[in-house]
């Protein structure tokens, strides 16, 4: 379908774009706020422009979805599409810290097909091809086959106290980086209560499936993307045994969370 080999090269050359101007490697970066409380820089942009420009040459037929370029409803005429966060986890690398990755996947029917997140900081290439396996730095990737959901270990600074039956794990900024540790089996489940985008997840919920753990809105449904409205209430990606009980443990706080203010 692709070159697979120059997929990866282009989103590695993204994240090298992004470790140029890393704070942590002593870099200083312009940064502001597109929103109260949402953080963009300069590297988001650069990273954006180079993504756009080497994925068109790539796959021209494709439609593009990311969190920097303002959304036109013309992807949603593409049989394919680029679904990309150029930095997710953009408060920790403003901060130095190495919980960021480019996250780039592509869609067809409503599902990727193929995905990679690069995460320079922490020297990882995860990629995943649907039917194929998911992998980490040539490592073919396991889910966690925990059966118990009391004591699941979650990415989390702390928990709520309904939650307090889970063991907290260190928690990235990037989502995507906190999908891809189910996927590791460095944690058996991540949950999210809030509304959210296709861009933070497209690429990690490929690898966390691909490596064999549960993918699902907060509901407990199956996710869509490339859609017109490309939000989704909530994510749940956990081991297998214990998705069920997750999301019936998370039920009530979904259905109250998800209605409009």
């Amino acid at each position: 379908m692709i070159d697979s080999m120059r997929f990866e090269q282009i989103v590695r050359e993204a994240g090298q774009i992004a470790k140029r101007q890393w704070p942590g490697d002593g870099h200083r970066v312009e940064s502001w706020e597109k929103s109260p409380g949402s953080p963009v820089c300069a590297a988001d942009i650069e990273v954006d422009s180079f993504l756009r420009r080497e994925l068109a040459a790539l796959l021209p037929a494709a439609g593009w979805l990311s969190e920097e370029t303002a959304d036109k409803p013309a992807r949603l005429a593409k049989g394919l599409c680029w679904v990309v966060d150029p930095i997710d986890g953009t408060r920790d690398y403003l901060r130095g810290r190495p919980g960021w990755a480019v996250s780039v996947a592509l869609v067809s029917g409503g599902r990727p097909l193929i995905g990679t997140l690069v995460a320079p900081a922490r020297d990882e290439v995860w990629s995943a091809t649907a039917g194929k396996g998911a992998w980490r730095n040539g490592e073919r990737l396991r889910a966690s086959k925990r059966t118990k959901f009391e004591g699941a270990r979650i990415p989390a600074d702390s928990l709520p106290a309904e939650d307090r039956m889970l063991t907290t794990v260190v928690k990235p900024n990037s989502i995507a980086l906190r999908v891809a540790m189910v996927a590791a089996d460095e944690a058996d489940i991540l949950a999210t209560l809030r509304w959210g985008y296709e861009w933070d997840i497209a690429a990690a919920t490929l690898i966390a499936r691909e490596a064999g753990a549960a993918v699902s809105d907060a509901f407990g449904k199956t996710l869509a993307y490339n859609k017109r409205d490309p939000r989704s209430f909530g994510l749940l990606v956990s081991a297998p045994g214990i998705h069920a009980a997750a999301a019936e443990h998370l039920a009530d706080r979904a259905g109250r969370y998800s209605q409009p203010t």
